[in-house]
C-alpha cells in the first residue's frame, strides 16, 4: 500500500520522509511506504535464489546467464536463479526437463557444506536484529522485532533495510523481506516482490491480500486439502 501522506523509507540511505516517489535525500527509487511501516514488528527474511545466488557471486562468468544447481541427468533441481525460472525453470522439477527448458543453462552440483558456512554468516549477522528468532532453513528466517525499538533506537523497518544492505554488501547476496503483524503474512510479504524486495501487510491490508491466495499457502495444507 502507497500514499503520499505516509511513511516513505529510502532502502539505499535509510532515510524516512512522507512525500516525493524518489529519496529526498539520496535520490534513490528504492522505496518502500505504508501507513504501518513503523509500528509493524514481525518479518520473514528469504534470501534470494539463494544457493545459485552464492554460485553466481563465487564466478561473475556466470552472474547473467541462466543458473541451476542440481544434481545428474536424472537428479532434480535442488534451486534456480530468477533467469532460469523465466524460462519456467521450478525448484524439484527434473534436470532433464529443466533442461528442455533452459538448454543454455549452467548446471551446477549443489555445495551444501558451503551453503552451510554462508548460512551461518547471515545468522550471525540477523541474530543482531532480536534474539526472537526461527531459523526454518539455510535461506530463512522468521524475526519477532517486538520492543526492540527501545534497543536499537529506530523502528523495526529501518533496522531490517540495513540489515539487507549489510547483508548484500558483506556477503554478496540479496534477500527480500516481509514485514506484517504475524508470522504467515510475513512470509507472503517476503514473497511479493522478489528479488531485493520489501513488502508490508498491515492489519488493514489482509483481507485483501489474502482474497486471490491459494488456501495452499498455509503450511501443512497439501494438494489433498486444498
Amino acid at each position: 500500500m502507497s500514499n503520499k501522506t505516509h511513511p516513505r523509507l529510502c532502502r539505499d540511505c535509510f532515510y524516512v520522509f512522507k512525500t516525493d516517489p524518489k529519496c529526498k535525500n539520496c535520490g534513490s527509487p528504492r522505496i518502500v511506504s505504508h501507513k504501518n511501516l513503523l509500528s509493524l514488528e514481525i518479518a520473514h527474511i528469504d534470501c534470494d535464489a539463494f544457493y545459485a545466488s552464492i554460485e553466481k557471486r563465487d564466478d561473475p562468468s556466470i552472474r547473467n546467464l541462466p543458473v541451476i544447481v542440481g544434481g545428474s541427468h536424472r537428479g532434480v533441481v535442488t534451486t534456480c536463479c530468477y533467469i532460469a525460472r523465466v524460462n519456467g525453470v521450478r525448484s524439484a522439477m527434473p534436470i532433464f526437463q529443466a533442461k528442455k527448458l533452459c538448454p543454455n543453462a549452467v548446471i551446477i552440483s549443489p555445495r551444501m557444506d558451503y551453503y552451510k558456512k554462508i548460512s551461518g554468516s547471515i545468522e550471525r549477522i540477523l541474530t543482531t536484529l532480536s534474539p526472537k528468532i526461527e531459523f526454518v532453513s539455510l535461506d530463512e528466517a522468521y524475526i519477532d522485532l517486538s520492543g526492540t525499538q527501545r534497543l536499537h533506537g529506530e523502528p523495526p523497518a529501518i533496522r531490517l533495510a540495513k540489515i539487507s544492505k549489510k547483508i548484500e554488501t558483506e556477503i554478496g547476496i540479496t534477500i527480500s523481506i516481509g514485514l506484517s503483524h504475524n508470522k504467515f503474512l510475513a512470509k507472503i510479504g517476503s514473497e511479493l516482490e522478489k528479488p531485493r524486495g520489501f513488502s508490508v501487510i498491515g492489519h488493514s491490508d489482509t483481507s485483501s491480500t489474502l482474497r486471490d491466495k491459494s488456501i495452499a499457502k498455509i503450511l501443512g495444507v497439501g494438494k489433498k486439502t486444498e
